[in-house]
């Protein structure tokens, strides 16, 4: 039998509204705390506070299928899904990042790097991509290089296990950092008029 790993993360304005409907097991991380996101909705082995007891790692080794739901704050603020398919198809002001380091410091996931936006200026949801997995430890000696260079092994696995994103959440992230810049222009557009 072929052993199939999941990594389904799912984006809530509210992650709770979800867990109200359908509640869930909570998942459990190696050192035996509570997964921040994880969260079981099938039958799994629990312990007497409630939460699975294996660790998610090993969970997953059994078959046991994870999903991650995510609290993204900035979906509050999506009125509809047409206002959300609008944000992202509009070209966000990417250069807004590398000019505007309080506007910078508003966006989500790259808000502290204004400095590194400044000097490798990702100008598509591509470079985004690519620029959220260089933050990452695992590809850190990739910051400052060309995007052609980059490209050629960012998403490949590292060998020593240091944490790192996978192309599909880089790319997740990448189109959320640009809705984000495309919802805070759209604010400041309403506030000024």
């Amino acid at each position: 039998m072929t052993k199939v790993n999941f990594d389904i993360d799912i984006d809530f304005a509210d992650r709770s509204s979800i867990l109200s409907h359908i509640p869930g097991i909570s998942a459990k991380l190696q050192n035996g705390n509570a997964h921040n996101t994880g969260v079981y909705f099938s039958k799994v082995p629990t312990g007497h506070d409630g939460l699975a007891t294996l660790d998610y790692k090993k969970a997953e080794d059994l078959g046991y299928m994870k999903l991650d739901l995510l609290n993204v704050s900035i979906y509050q603020h999506v009125r509809s899904e047409t206002h959300l398919n609008n944000l992202m198809k509009k070209d966000p002001n990417w250069q807004r990042l590398w000019q505007d380091p309080e506007f910078c410091k508003q966006v989500s996931h790259v808000g502290n790097y204004h400095s590194l936006l400044h000097s490798m200026k990702p100008d598509s949801i591509p470079r985004m991509a690519m620029f959220l997995s260089v933050i990452r430890p695992a590809k850190k000696h990739l910051q400052h290089r060309p995007w052609k260079e980059i490209a050629e092994t960012v998403w490949q696995d590292p060998e020593d296990g240091s944490y790192f994103y996978k192309k599909s959440h880089s790319i997740s992230y990448a189109a959320l950092v640009a809705v984000h810049i495309n919802l805070l222009e759209e604010v400041e557009d309403r506030l000024d008029n």
